[in-house]
């Protein structure tokens, strides 16, 4: 089967390869608006119900394929979902029984282009319904070798991982056998029709140049089947659209928002999220604005601040704090993952309560708190996580781990475990945290809110604040003392550098650590002779060994 909107050597020469063919011939294709708890948390609303719309058979494209985002339109967003090929007639089958009549699982890309969502009033037959839109292959998975509840879909953008989530109960809103006994309660599913079964969170929006790939997989099936990636490039297309035979193009933000994922994705200031009583914490991160753009919230370090802390010890910081009155500044029992490493940021605050099964199902699954701040990260921040210093479960693992690197996160700092420890070293992120640990999050936690007041390892996080980690530990510093407290400690280590300097001659350190009487006067006398200030950055101090 070739694509359906060109000749396969046009199609092949435009998408830079070799066009597979379409795997699928449905009689009709339909898709579901919203089945992942990661979109539902994404989008701001969870159905209660699924509901569905209905997708041309000449939308159908193969891997390798190109698709074309009109002139004059902006707002072409990739959708990676799962696709049910249906097997044998269904007829209101039983939800029981609905699994038996899907033939095979395969990938597929929903795309839209949201500049007619608004005029389709929910058709989306211009929207999602133009030739092209719906890729779907390149292989088909044999759905009697998998269980609905263990698949994977996962989006690739030029080759950054966009989407990533799985069909278990907590992942999805709907079961994906219920799509099928739903669909045919109302219309007769013949052998060969599709189901799209909706996106998770992440879906975007991609441009003319931009390559969308997408793979579903079962990787703890036997032989972990793949449909292997489902291959699309973006190119530019005409527009011609003739108002007089119908609707033009046109956005708002509404539609630029829901398109790219966020307000803060779509460059569109940040509104605050209104409360509730009995909604429970705020979504964080994407779905209400970056952190880092909210009113009041920090800005990164000046980087000529930045290099001065990553030249100080934590030991010596620690010291200056107490000169000024805060003992209660050290983040207790957490340890780098990988032992010489230093952590310099500011405090970008995640929130886990204790795990308690009801709360677990209403905020634990899909897109949560805790993705939600990995996801919002910003550059230079460090994610501080209270976890009540209870290291039984993971609080984060490779994947976010790889998430807040991409982000140009500073670091993490977690008074719990990590799982997938291996893989978070070499991912190369500065991690500090109570233990290593392989269960997963809900054994022991709920992820709740970010950007709050946490309690992380016995000391008080404000978001903001900056975070200093060496091997000794890692310690906080209020945003306002911050100069004050590296001027006084790149004093105390050039002294501390001149006392070692005289220990390794065989001085006695009574009387001379620290400095008082003829050595206090002898110290005063060569630092009055070296050229740098005593205040300096710190470039000219000698290498010491502390006695």
């Amino acid at each position: 089967m070739t694509t359906p909107y060109e000749e396969p050597e046009r199609a092949a020469q435009n998408s830079g390869g070799e066009v597979a063919d379409v795997p699928v011939d449905p009689g009709k294709i339909i898709a579901v608006h919203v089945a992942y708890e990661s979109r539902a948390a994404q989008r701001g609303r969870r159905p209660a119900k699924p509901s569905y719309f209905i997708k041309p058979a000449s939308s159908l494209a193969g891997s390798g394929a190109m698709i074309e985002r009109p002139e004059g339109t902006e707002l072409l967003a990739f959708e990676g979902e799962i696709a049910l090929v249906i097997g044998r007639a269904a007829k209101n089958v039983s939800l029981e029984n609905a699994w038996s009549h899907v033939a095979s699982v395969t990938a597929s890309n929903d795309f839209g282009i949201y500049d007619y969502r608004a005029a389709d009033k929910g058709s989306n037959l211009r929207n999602k319904g133009r030739d092209g839109y719906t890729p779907v292959g390149p292989r088909l998975i044999d759905a009697r070798g998998v269980e609905p509840t263990e698949l994977r879909v996962r989006t690739w953008v030029n080759g950054s991982l966009a989407q990533e989530d799985g069909t278990s109960d907590e992942q999805l809103i709907f079961p994906l056998s219920q799509f099928v006994a739903d669909l045919s309660q109302h219309v007769t599913l013949e052998p060969g029709d599709v189901i799209l079964t909706g996106t998770p969170a992440g879906s975007s929006v991609v441009a003319p140049g931009d390559v969308v790939e997408v793979e579903v997989d079962a990787p703890n099936a036997p032989g972990a089947p793949s449909s292997g990636r489902l291959r699309t490039r973006v190119v530019e297309g005409t527009g011609r659209f003739d108002e007089s035979l119908g609707a033009l193009p046109a956005v708002d933000d509404k539609q630029r928002e829901e398109a790219w994922g966020s307000r803060e994705a779509a460059g569109l200031p940040a509104i605050a999220p209104a409360a509730s009583a009995d909604a429970g914490p705020a979504p964080a991160g994407p779905a209400s604005g970056d952190a880092a753009t909210a009113p009041g919230s920090p800005s990164a370090l000046p980087e000529d601040l930045r290099r001065r802390l990553l030249d100080l010890p934590t030991a010596g910081l620690s010291a200056q704090l107490r000169q000024r009155g805060l003992n209660q500044v050290s983040i207790e029992g957490v340890a780098p993952s990988q032992p010489g490493t230093k952590l310099v940021g500011v405090a970008k605050t995640l929130r886990f309560v204790p795990a308690r099964e009801d709360l677990f199902k209403k905020h634990g699954g899909g897109y949560n708190a805790q993705k939600q701040a990995f996801d919002a990260v910003g550059d230079g921040e460090v994610i501080v996580i209270e976890a009540r210093g209870e290291p039984g479960s993971g609080t984060l693992g490779d994947i976010l781990a790889l998430r807040a690197k991409s982000q140009g996160a500073a670091g993490v700092v977690t008074d719990g475990g990590v799982r997938d420890s291996a893989a978070v070293r070499d991912i190369g992120l500065p991690v500090f945290s109570s233990a290593s640990h392989p269960a997963v999050l809900g054994r022991k936690h709920v992820p709740w809110e970010a950007d709050v007041a946490v309690a992380c390892g016995n000391a008080t996080v404000l978001p903001g604040d900056v975070i200093v980690g060496d091997d000794d530990g890692v310690i906080v510093i209020p945003r306002d003392l911050v100069e004050d407290v590296v001027d006084g400690a790149e004093t105390k280590e050039i002294q501390d550098a001149w006392v070692a300097e005289r220990v390794a001659e065989g001085h006695p350190v009574d009387g001379l650590f620290p400095p008082v009487g003829r050595w206090k006067d002898e110290y005063e006398s060569w630092l009055a002779s070296r050229d740098q200030p005593s205040t300096g950055s710190g470039e000219n101090q000698r290498p010491r060994t502390r006695p």
